[in-house]
C-alpha cells in the first residue's frame, strides 16, 4: 500500500481517504471543498475527513519537531520492538 496505492488490495474507500491524506500532506494549501467529494461519495463523514486531516497535522508537526529537536532516529529493530509492544499492549504505558 505505501508503494502502490492504486494497486494495493486495500477496498476503494481507504484508497480514497489516503488519496485526500496524501494532498493533505503535500498540497494542503490547495484542499478545497470539491476534495471532499469523494470522500462524501465513498461513505467518509465529515467527522472522519476531520480526523484524518488531524492526524496527518500531528505527523507532519512531530516530524518537525523532532528533527528540529536534534532526536535521535530509532534503529529498525527498536521500530519493530515498539510496533509489536504496540500491537500487544496499546498506546497507553501501564
Amino acid at each position: 500500500m505505501l508503494r502502490d496505492l492504486e494497486n494495493s488490495a486495500l477496498p476503494e474507500k481507504e484508497k480514497a481517504l489516503f488519496r485526500f491524506v496524501a494532498k493533505v500532506n503535500h498540497q494542503a494549501s490547495k484542499i478545497t471543498a470539491d476534495d471532499m467529494a469523494p470522500l462524501h461519495a465513498a461513505g467518509w463523514t465529515d467527522e472522519s475527513i476531520y480526523y484524518a486531516m488531524t492526524v496527518c497535522a500531528l505527523f507532519n508537526f512531530y516530524n518537525r519537531w523532532i528533527d528540529a529537536a536534534g532526536v535521535h532516529a530509532m534503529s529498525e529493530e527498536a521500530h519493530r520492538q515498539f510496533g509489536a509492544r504496540t500491537a500487544q499492549h496499546g498506546y497507553i504505558r501501564k
